[in-house]
């Protein structure tokens, strides 16, 4: 059985053993991924909601801001190379204003979140700075995010896990995130180049796990290995937006590459991304850790050992 045939089963929620650390590494261990029903405050995941639409409402994107739905007119007269950056849905320019928003990096630091990967890790918490939003305006053309692991994007130590989490209910019909689960177990696969965000699609070859899935409701996360294979279903609601975060973390003494300090995509500097912050006490708040580099290896990308 091929992974993309492979059944889909429910999202496994971890909720109930979200104080008992030993359990959460044993499931981790097991499904690759953990799953938690409100695990963020639903009002503070939706004012983040409301802050980006409204950056989408002030360039004209939007039919109705509040209801998070496209104006397609508007939005497709964005040239097709300006809405592809980076792979977030939006150009540049609307990105950077996506980054300035404080409460974006803030809500990476909640302590509920930081309460899941201190009992993983059972050692001092690194929250990435490099925090990711998606903003999936639907458009011709738009592809969603293909089958990858996180590893071959970010590199250091493999002992990243990814926190995602829609910014509102995302029904499976929206194009919620699903991951392989137990997909962690046969390591780093082989990838060739794909449409979507990334860029990049792993060779699932005769992987017999099942994708994990569910709706989701406004507070809910997934969170799973830097190894677990993960991808967004198709969006097929025509006018409504998909919001999202990527918010990744790692133990504090192992390694890191220098690329997940920066600002994604960068699409700003940090001086700037903090100078309209009300309240600074994040601002570089990695650099008062003895952080361990590691470098790069772009053969990580297109090694060729695992292919059909």
């Amino acid at each position: 059985m091929t992974a993309a045939l492979s059944p889909s089963v429910d999202f496994v929620d971890s909720t109930p053993i979200l104080d008992d650390p030993a359990a959460l590494r044993a499931r981790a261990d097991e499904l690759g991924y953990l799953f938690f029903r409100g695990l963020l405050p639903a009002d503070e995941v939706l004012d983040l909601r409301r802050r980006m639409l409204q950056v989408l409402a002030e360039r004209g994107w939007l039919a109705d801001a509040s209801a998070g739905t496209v104006d397609h007119a508007a939005f497709g007269a964005v040239p097709a190379a300006e809405r592809e950056f980076c792979g977030v849905g939006i150009p540049a320019e609307a990105y950077r204003a996506i980054q300035r928003i404080e409460q974006f990096h803030q809500l990476a630091h909640h302590p509920r979140l930081l309460q899941v990967f201190g009992g993983l890790f059972g050692r001092p918490v690194l929250p990435h700075p490099r925090n990711i939003a998606r903003i999936m305006i639907p458009a011709t053309g738009s592809s969603p995010t293909p089958p990858h692991q996180d590893f071959i994007h970010i590199q250091g130590t493999k002992n990243v896990w990814t926190a995602w989490f829609p910014l509102g209910d995302c029904p499976v019909e929206l194009g919620g995130l699903t991951a392989l689960a137990g997909s962690q177990r046969d390591g780093v696969l082989s990838y060739k180049a794909a449409d979507g965000a990334g860029g990049l699609e792993a060779y699932l070859c005769d992987l017999d796990y099942p994708w994990a899935m569910g709706p989701y409701s406004a507070g809910d996360v997934l969170t799973f290995s830097c190894q677990t294979v993960h991808r967004a279903l198709p969006n097929q609601y025509p006018d409504q937006v998909r919001l999202s975060c990527d918010y990744r973390y790692q133990p504090a003494d192992e390694d890191i590459h220098e690329g997940s300090v920066q600002v994604h995509c960068n699409v700003d500097s940090w001086d700037d991304i903090y100078a309209g912050w009300a309240d600074r006490t994040l601002a570089y708040y990695w650099q008062d850790r003895e952080l361990r580099f590691s470098e790069w290896d772009e053969r990580v990308r297109w090694q060729k050992n695992k292919i059909c």
